[in-house]
């Protein structure tokens, strides 16, 4: 036979009903399965007594009979651990979009479904690692070309070593560790090394001191506060920091230029709770992408005057995990128009931490 008729068999029989699936226990289908040959002989031997047919005669007869009768009653009982062994080995070949049928309702069938969300967790694995392996290429690669061709320029003396030429190759090389201080700090938090050092914190002051370094690094962009009067919270310093840095900075390379970039702080509703939003006047994030823009490496759709040069996502990813790690949490708000993120601080983040 042919392995295009072999295919045609295996879809036919696969099609097959599966009687025995409702039952949820696989020790009563083997009863059942059991029950069911022991019967078929005994009816094949008394039909053939009447014809005149012994038992030695009509014995094989209702042998065979039963063994294809078990094949059709018992076909879902085995059917799914031969799909999982043929989906693992797909599996180990790099295809993970291959599924168990998981119609059974005994211990068989639980394990079918596990499999199956076992599979397209590993798919979604191995898509994200996809993404990252061929984003992060692209982050690097592309200071490190420019850095090259400025340095290559000044070696061959193309271009003479004047401040400006030097200037753009350290801004080049900040951007690399810039995205490598990014990736540490990720592989920190994912490891569990990362902890909280919850202390008071002025929020006023401190928001002031993340806006001015904001501005330092985007002399373009607008940045405006508004902090509630005399607003304290418990809350670590540095990852703090690190979330309202990183939105300032999505917001500044997003945003229009002559536009302000706000950022405002006020108690949250549970009293000692924080709550902090970020907001420009780009073009937003769709709907449909909000559910993954905290995502390593998520590009999105990166538009604006400075988002050039940006987009990886990591900034994003990294104020999750730091939200994450102060049980907060942080969302992208609907707005008319621009982009809105919230970040809810609650209370007692030193006890809870």
């Amino acid at each position: 036979m042919t392995a295009a008729g072999r295919g045609v068999v295996h879809r036919m029989w696969a099609r097959l009903p599966r009687p025995l699936d409702p039952l949820r226990s696989i020790k009563v289908k083997f009863g059942v399965v059991v029950v069911v040959t022991a019967c078929v002989a005994v009816l094949i031997v008394l039909w053939g007594y009447p014809m005149g047919f012994r038992a030695r005669e009509t014995m094989p007869l209702g042998l065979i009979i039963s063994v294809v009768v078990i094949q059709l009653v018992a076909h879902g009982m085995t059917a799914p651990l031969r799909e999982m062994t043929a989906a693992a080995r797909e599996m180990a070949r790099g295809d993970y979009s291959r599924r168990v049928r998981a119609t059974s309702r005994d211990e068989v069938g639980e394990l079918a479904q596990a499999f199956n969300r076992m599979a397209a967790d590993l798919a979604e694995v191995d898509r994200q690692r996809r993404e990252f392996v061929a984003n992060v290429s692209h982050e690097l690669r592309t200071p490190i070309s420019a850095l090259r061709a400025v340095l290559e320029n000044v070696a061959d003396g193309v271009t003479p070593a004047t401040p400006d030429v030097l200037e753009t190759a350290l801004d080049q090389t900040e951007r690399l560790g810039r995205l490598v201080t990014q990736l540490l700090d990720l592989s920190r938090v994912e490891a569990g090394a990362a902890t909280l050092d919850a202390a008071d914190l002025d929020v006023a002051a401190f928001v002031a001191d993340v806006t001015a370094e904001a501005a330092a690094s985007h002399p373009d962009a607008v940045f405006e506060s508004e902090v509630a009067p005399g607003l304290h919270a418990v809350a670590d310093r540095d990852r703090l920091h690190q979330i309202v840095a990183n939105l300032l900075d999505n917001a500044a390379r997003h945003g229009p230029d002559g536009r302000p970039v706000t950022v405002t702080a006020r108690p949250g509703i549970a009293p000692g709770g924080l709550v902090i939003e970020v907001a420009d006047e780009g073009p937003g994030i769709p709907a449909e992408e909000r559910a993954r823009v905290f995502e390593r490496f998520s590009r999105g759709s990166v538009s604006g005057p400075r988002a050039a040069g940006g987009g990886t996502g990591l900034g994003l990813a990294i104020a999750s995990w730091a939200t994450d790690l102060h049980g907060g949490d942080i969302t992208v708000l609907d707005t008319p128009s621009g982009c809105r993120i919230r970040v809810v601080l609650p209370p007692n983040i030193g006890e809870s931490a």
